[in-house]
């Protein structure tokens, strides 16, 4: 083990969490026909502090579901992964075809996690649009896939690892590095 950089405290996370609702609502003109996405497990938790946020300053409560992307990534089997979420269903209760997505996640790394996930959408229904926010954009990418709304872009090397601990899941909020 290295040295671990904490790089996000709750506060910055919830200032984070309430910029990026900000311009979830400016970028789409309010929350009309829009729907939260959150990608398992931090990614639901994200969501719905989003969801939180947005109704608090739209007045009005903006539609959410679940998505659990084990069985679409194409690197299963490949790699341990001890961070793996459990195979549960999609829960997404509403029709998505022509409804605006924004796909919530924690981290962006490569973006497989995000190609899995629009997979998975695409299952689901058809999409007027996917746009995706990430709590953290650490680079590196192995696909063509950039986000919308960014918390904080943390350039790393393929070396370091970023860990995100949420309150709902962890007991804690923060953003670390390590660097191994």
């Amino acid at each position: 083990m290295g040295e671990t950089v904490n790089l996000l405290d709750d506060k910055a996370i919830g200032r984070a969490v309430t910029r990026i609702a900000h311009e979830i609502i400016e970028r789409n003109k309010g929350i009309d026909n829009c729907i939260l996405v959150g990608i398992k497990t931090r990614g639901v938790d994200l969501a719905r502090r989003l969801a939180a946020k947005i109704e608090t300053i739209e007045g009005a409560a903006i539609d959410m579901g679940e998505l659990d992307i084990t069985l679409y990534r194409d690197d299963i089997g490949k790699k341990e992964r001890m961070d793996a979420p459990l195979v549960q269903q999609i829960d997404i209760e509403q029709d998505l075809t022509g409804r605006k997505v924004i796909l919530i996640d924690d981290v962006l790394y490569t973006g497989r996690t995000v190609r899995a996930a629009m997979d998975a959408l695409m299952d689901t229904g058809r999409p007027a649009s996917i746009q995706l926010a990430v709590l953290v954009d650490r680079g590196h990418r192995e696909l063509p896939i950039r986000p919308d709304y960014v918390g904080k872009n943390i350039p790393t090397s393929k070396e370091e690892r970023v860990t995100v601990l949420l309150k709902e899941t962890d007991g804690t909020d923060s953003v670390t590095l390590e660097k191994r």
